[in-house]
């Protein structure tokens, strides 16, 4: 009796908690390869066996593709993870593309993974991730450059999926893949004025995702954020990032505090790379526990076995995190 009355607790306490031990990795989205002690530990903990590691950025420019910031390493990328090959593409580049382009594009992006990954003696696996912001005007185009890249290279071609491109589907269309990576940050643009967090506001997440379950993808993964920044507006209301900024950055006796999360610069001076006038104020935006398990409860009623991948793994990110 005393066991069944103890299993009826433990599920109780389960089912109250709302909350499921989802699979877990990371993105890597540095250009150099490196980790620290911490970042290493933190990978080699998570229970996902790769890491989704961007190798290059694609634009173009006076009509030709160019492949921007191509990933370099250092001797301390050391991982067991598989690494997952992720390329962003830029949405202009898919703008009147013809079929020959699509090909070229598809083979020197296969052709430059290959290259870097034996360069590099980087252990790839057989996916290939593609992240694009693509829209009505270049829905079109772009499946035709997720085809041809699967043609091309053999291997699985997944790609990521914006808030937007789920709740106006009908417009975007649904990806040729049978993998999508949905991406649960973004919710808005750092550089308007709001008082919302752009990373991400829940509401907005949940009026963008109230018919997820309806998405016509075999699976679904979830992309969830762990980073911050600090928005930094001036005297005309212009805004600038700083990358990785926390509340504890504001700590400073050369700031006013205005918020819990904002302050105003009452001393002219170089603070986090850049040199800031007095009155300019800096709004740091991060997400808290309790904000990713409330999309993770959320997700849960949608969609299901979903594993989660963290963006991104840093150890200004990670640290206080408990993982």
């Amino acid at each position: 009796m005393k066991a069944l009355k103890a299993l009826f607790v433990l599920l109780l306490i389960v089912s109250c908690s709302g909350k499921k031990n989802h699979p877990y990795t990371f993105y890597y989205w540095k250009t150099h390869l490196k980790l620290d002690q911490e970042e290493k530990r933190v990978l080699d903990k998570a229970s996902v066996p790769y890491i989704y590691t961007r190798f290059f950025d694609i634009d173009k420019a006076r009509g030709k593709f160019m492949p921007v910031a191509v990933v370099t390493k250092d001797n301390s990328f050391r991982t067991d993870k598989q690494i997952v090959s992720t390329v962003f593409i830029t949405n202009q580049s898919m703008y009147h593309i013809s079929a020959e382009e699509i090909r070229f594009l598809a083979k020197n992006i296969h052709d430059l993974i290959q290259k870097k990954a034996k360069e590099y003696d980087l252990k790839i696996n057989n996916e290939i991730q593609i992240d694009c912001d693509w829209t009505a005007g270049t829905r079109n185009d772009y499946f035709k450059f997720l085809k041809e890249l699967k043609r091309i290279s053999g291997k699985e071609i997944t790609c990521t999926l914006r808030l937007h491109q789920v709740k106006d589907k009908s417009q975007t269309g649904v990806p040729p893949v049978e993998k999508v990576y949905l991406m649960c940050y973004s919710t808005s643009s750092p550089l308007e004025n709001s008082n919302k967090n752009s990373i991400l506001d829940v509401t907005v997440l949940k009026s963008y995702l109230s018919k997820l379950e309806d998405y016509p993808v075999k699976k679904i993964e979830v992309a969830l954020p762990i980073y911050s920044w600090g928005i930094v507006t001036n005297h005309l209301e212009k805004h600038k990032l700083i990358n990785a900024l926390s509340r504890k950055d504001l700590e400073n006796p050369a700031f006013k505090k205005i918020s819990d999360h904002e302050v105003e610069i009452i001393k002219d001076g170089f603070y986090f790379g850049s040199f800031l006038n007095k009155g300019f104020r800096i709004k740091v935006e991060e997400i808290s526990d309790d904000q990713l398990q409330d999309v993770t409860r959320f997700l849960e009623k949608k969609i299901h076995d979903f594993n989660i991948i963290y963006y991104q793994l840093d150890s200004k990110f990670v640290s206080n995190r408990g993982f």
